[in-house]
């Protein structure tokens, strides 16, 4: 197919019960835009049939790929790898379990047309919503570790996990080739490195149904926060490859 204007990529791993709705839902609504589109499964070495049944779809879903990896790499690893193999002038990473149904990125395309590189979306600003809302001692957690990582890194950032972000090409081709992290804090060196690189990002209410059988774990809420204090540490040493000799001041070091 030609290059398309937006390619939707979907990391999975254990996902055979719920990628068939995402896949189905996600085909539908683009379908009837006026864009062309392709949708990218990236298989993070899932132990279920979620690779063979994602196959089984390609037939029925338009500009369906499939990425099989036979070894768990993380998340952070099969998004990178299926937003850089990505074709498209926009590219979306979104949830397996379609926590985020594809119809919130109309909230985003009118951003990008105003100008801005990386649109993400936010559970925690106004006008977003929760359905239903998670139990409290998950918001809680959510909130204090926001807190920690707007201190550390991305002040004004008010959700750095929400697994619903959008990039022009040009920010995607520069940014994911840096990335370091393969596991829960990978957003989070996302938008840092944007930052640095001084992309402009905007973050916009999405509705988030809660997945109650979520793959996340409590531990993974450490590991976001020792990543963190990792990605911080990079950029002061200057690990990471940065066009700009100078990091300007809102890249939060």
């Amino acid at each position: 197919m030609a290059k398309p204007f937006l390619s939707v990529v979907i990391p999975a791993y254990n996902e055979a019960k719920r990628i068939p709705l995402t896949l189905i839902d996600i085909d539908k609504h683009l379908h009837a835009c006026d864009f062309s589109y392709e949708i990218i499964v990236v298989d993070d070495g899932s132990k279920d049939a979620t690779a063979e049944i994602v196959n089984r779809f390609i037939p029925l879903v338009r500009n369906l790929k499939l990425i099989d990896n036979k070894v768990n790499r993380g998340k952070g690893a099969v998004v990178r790898q299926g937003m850089l193999a990505a074709k498209g002038a926009l590219r979306l990473f979104t949830d397996a379990d379609n926590s985020t149904s594809i119809d919130q990125f109309n909230k985003m395309l009118p951003h990008f047309k105003e100008g801005y590189d990386i649109v993400i979306g936010s559970r925690d600003v106004e006008g977003a919503r929760l359905e239903p809302p998670q139990p409290w001692h998950k918001r809680l957690l959510g909130n204090l570790g926001n807190l920690f990582i707007q201190t550390v890194l991305l002040p004004g950032i008010w959700d750095t996990q929400c697994g619903f972000k959008a990039f022009r090409e040009e920010a995607v081709e520069e940014i994911f080739p840096m990335l370091t992290i393969d596991r829960w804090g990978f957003d989070i060196e996302i938008l840092s490195l944007a930052r640095a690189q001084g992309y402009r990002i905007k973050e916009v209410p999405v509705v988030w149904v809660n997945d109650p059988h979520s793959h996340v774990k409590p531990t993974a809420y450490l590991q976001v926060l020792w990543e963190t204090i990792t990605i911080r540490w990079r950029l002061y040493r200057g690990r990471y490859p940065l066009r700009h000799p100078a990091l300007p001041e809102n890249a939060g070091v």
